[in-house]
């Protein structure tokens, strides 16, 4: 091979490894920086499980680009779990990469025992009213039984699922609940309706490691330019239909033909355990929309 050929191969090389990278680069900076996320003011947490819970919490806002709090709370003002969460949101202003920005707040309300879960901006858009109700629903056992530390990463991990899944059209009527629930459809304006397709994402697969998306990055670049390689000596013209005698062949025609589609609808029943959902969206008293769902434990 020719010097200024292997030079040319090369810098196409590094020219493809670097455009494969480059679009990671950004989020790994960006989860560079600790944010306290996990705010608990009632005391219920050890320090241990707030260090463990505020690392899985900003690994995830990280990888989501959405802040994923919890605060926990006495409630000395004895305003509601919805009141207190969007105080919180106006005053503190919390958001990934500005303030006010997207946000998803868990509210543990110990004075009138209740959980509130809201969303923000791109927290709004996927957790959404039902997808909420689905978390306070599946978290309300823990927080009964005392296991506050569960009941937080539970929500942590939900939230981060949901947020890697857009949803549907929740006026659509179809869709899936969260894996293992027993909620199933929302009744009033929630609905329940999520696509089943990001729900069994699970945020330590192998795919998410950045030193693996590196290695796929190098092979992609490698079988490019090996292609490129193999190429460059020149290319062979002939081929099938050289030699073919089309006239003679005693294949003479093949296709497909579309009948129909098929649609089927299940409903799925709710079991209406643990105080009951409720709540909902709204909008604070800074003006900004948030999505949300309340429950008793």
């Amino acid at each position: 091979m020719k010097k200024g050929t292997y030079i040319t191969l090369m810098t196409a090389f590094i020219f493809i490894v670097m455009c494969v990278v480059s679009p990671w680069i950004p989020a790994q900076s960006a989860a560079a920086a600790t944010k306290e996320l996990i705010l608990d003011e009632a005391g219920l947490l050890s320090s241990q499980e707030v260090e463990e819970l505020n690392a899985l919490a900003n690994k995830y806002s990280a990888e989501r680009e959405t802040d994923l709090i919890v605060i926990t709370t006495n409630n000395e003002e004895q305003i509601t779990d919805e009141l207190f969460t969007e105080n919180y949101y106006d005053e503190q202003a919390p958001g990934y990469d500005k303030p006010h920005g997207n946000a998803v707040i868990l509210t543990l309300d110990m004075y009138n025992r209740t959980v509130y879960v809201g969303g923000f901006y791109k927290g709004e858009d996927y957790v959404t009213n039902s997808r909420a109700e689905e978390i306070t629903a599946q978290i309300a056992p823990y927080l009964s039984d005392g296991n506050y530390s569960q009941a937080f990463e539970k929500y942590l991990t939900m939230a981060y699922e949901y947020l890697g899944d857009k949803p549907l059209d929740e006026d659509s009527g179809t869709g899936s609940t969260y894996p293992g629930s027993n909620s199933g459809s929302n009744s009033g304006t929630s609905s329940g309706n999520y696509p089943s397709g990001g729900s069994n994402a699970n945020p330590e697969n192998i795919l998410f490691n950045t030193w693996f998306q590196l290695a796929v990055s190098v092979v992609i670049g490698g079988i490019v330019v090996g292609i490129m390689a193999y190429n460059s000596g020149g290319r062979v013209t002939v081929n099938r239909a050289t030699y073919e005698d089309s006239g003679a062949s005693s294949v003479v025609d093949r296709g497909d033909r579309y009948i129909r589609t098929t649609v089927t609808k299940t409903k799925i029943e709710r079991n209406n355990n643990n105080g009951g959902g409720g709540g909902g969206g709204g909008t604070t008293r800074g003006g900004h929309s948030h999505s949300g769902s309340s429950r008793s434990f």
